[in-house]
């Protein structure tokens, strides 16, 4: 395997969480390679299910539906239906289906076959156990995202579902607009540049984009361009032939051609490094790739995201981007709002994180006091949306012990359990009271019309105001009803 491969393989190593529980079919007519294959994938904390032939396998595929979250490893050489065999079942019922065919030295053409027509990979025997599990580890990711795809397809399908609400949470107007530009970006196909604040969501809008376009039934690839060492990052692109640096003991595509069909979403684009900006530049213009170590291009089909977290004009003025590319990337724009400038979101947002982090530890969701949603409100979130996911978590993490308020945790000095509760309200520090208690009162109306899909009245009668009193405090609020319409699933 290449330098450049070992290397960026070893990033991946540690995602254990990508492999929890995710069935891995073994299908080999030798018992002992099952025998041990599964042991060693069990360890790793894949589920190994093991067949000695390929229709018990295809059997049990076919009980699994439409949904099956797993991989399929197989030999290459098999009584009855053999590995290509087998990957042909395959790829007719889901060629999003990662297949991983184990081949002897004398099968390597054969695989590359294989690969051509739609396996995943191949690895020669004897093999690396470690290298499979990297292998199997970028594969169950493909194949949840693969899922993830397709469910959101067919919510977009499904009279009333809105999938952009479900992924894109909150009812400001500046998500309102954020969720109408993400829609018309998506249909246009053109190149996208998302600017916004760590933390903010750039990513999210980039699955977004993909999986309301299109390109949805293909991969969505995504690289951050300032984790990947300048030593590596050309052969990460564009990939490269076997030989074409030491150690590069076979062929490997690069991003590019692993997006093919697809998405690329290149994240923190101006860490790019300048000599790669050309390169990047020419595969944009002429849509063509040129491994290392080849003679000839490869023709992309790709679309391409890009991202940053600092003002372009900043990384213009100082040579760290190059303005051709920029004019090139950023057909289209797109700004992801922070969380400050986004009012009420953050209430609603912490309730979903937490939802979703109860749900997870088994465990009722902490309630928010008035002095909460205050203290929410009025935050800065200078981490944006991922500062808020954290205090969810750590919210819903200490509930287990008793009630803790998410105002003093945001305070950083969290009282004991019994110490903390409605009757104890803590807030947040810098904030006069004036300021909190209208911070509240947004909150809560905001909430309410939420909640009540910007019913008038059903608000009116939870909150006990006339109506004289609940249009003043609108207009005061900068709240418009008609905007929470259309209450969404929240999820993110």
């Amino acid at each position: 395997m290449s330098a450049p491969a070992d290397l960026a393989e070893g990033r991946i190593a540690g995602r254990a969480e990508a492999r929890q529980g995710v069935p891995v079919f073994i299908v080999d007519d030798e018992a002992e390679l099952r025998r041990s294959l599964a042991q060693w994938l069990r360890l790793g904390g894949f589920e190994p299910k093991p067949f000695a032939a390929a229709r018990e396998a295809l059997a049990a595929l076919e009980a699994a539906g439409t949904d099956f979250p797993g991989i399929v490893v197989s030999d290459l050489r098999m009584p009855d239906i053999d590995g290509m065999g087998l990957l042909s079942a395959v790829a007719a019922r889901d060629r999003t289906l990662p297949v991983v065919l184990l081949t002897g030295h004398g099968d390597v053409a054969m695989a590359v076959e294989a690969m051509r027509v739609g396996a995943y990979d191949f690895v020669e025997k004897p093999f690396d156990p470690d290298r499979l599990m990297v292998l199997l580890t970028r594969a169950a990711e493909a194949r949840a995202l693969a899922l993830e795809n397709a469910r959101l397809r067919v919510a977009a399908s499904n009279a009333g579902q809105q999938p952009l609400e479900t992924r894109l949470v909150g009812q400001s107007p500046a998500m309102r607009r954020l969720r109408r530009e993400v829609a018309e970006a998506a249909e246009s196909g053109a190149g996208v540049f998302i600017t916004g604040e760590t933390g903010s969501g750039k990513e999210l809008i980039a699955q977004s984009l993909h999986a309301l376009s299109s390109r949805a039934p293909g991969p969505f690839v995504a690289v951050n361009c300032a984790a990947v060492p300048e030593t590596l990052i050309e052969a990460e692109f564009l990939g490269h032939e076997s030989g074409a640096f030491t150690g590069a003991g076979r062929a490997r595509p690069g991003w590019f051609e692993a997006a093919a069909g697809g998405t690329l979403f290149l994240d923190e684009l101006t860490a790019l490094p300048a000599r790669l900006q050309p390169v990047l530049l020419r595969v944009l213009q002429e849509r063509e790739v040129t491994r290392l170590g080849a003679r000839s291009p490869r023709r992309v089909d790709v679309r391409v995201l890009a991202a940053t977290n600092e003002t372009v004009e900043a990384a213009l003025a100082e040579g760290r981007l190059r303005q051709d590319l920029l004019f090139r990337l950023n057909t289209l724009s797109i700004t992801a709002p922070p969380l400050r400038a986004r009012g009420g979101d953050a209430a609603l947002l912490f309730n979903h994180f937490a939802a979703q982090f109860a749900d997870r530890d088994g465990v009722e969701a902490p309630e928010l006091a008035p002095d909460d949603i205050a203290a929410l409100s009025a935050h800065d979130w200078p981490g944006n949306v991922r500062e808020l996911m954290n205090l969810a978590e750590r919210a819903v993490l200490r509930s287990r012990h008793g009630r803790v308020s998410p105002a003093a945790l945001l305070e950083g000095n969290a009282p004991s359990s019994e110490d903390d509760g409605p009757d104890n309200p803590r807030g947040p520090n810098g904030a006069s009271l004036r300021d909190r208690l209208e911070a509240c009162e947004r909150a809560i109306l905001s909430e309410a019309l939420f909640r009540h899909g910007g019913s008038a009245a059903a608000v009116m009668e939870e909150l006990g105001l006339p109506r004289r009193t609940f249009n003043e405090k609108l207009v005061r609020h900068g709240l418009d009803r008609r905007t929470f319409s259309a209450s969404p699933n929240t999820g993110l």
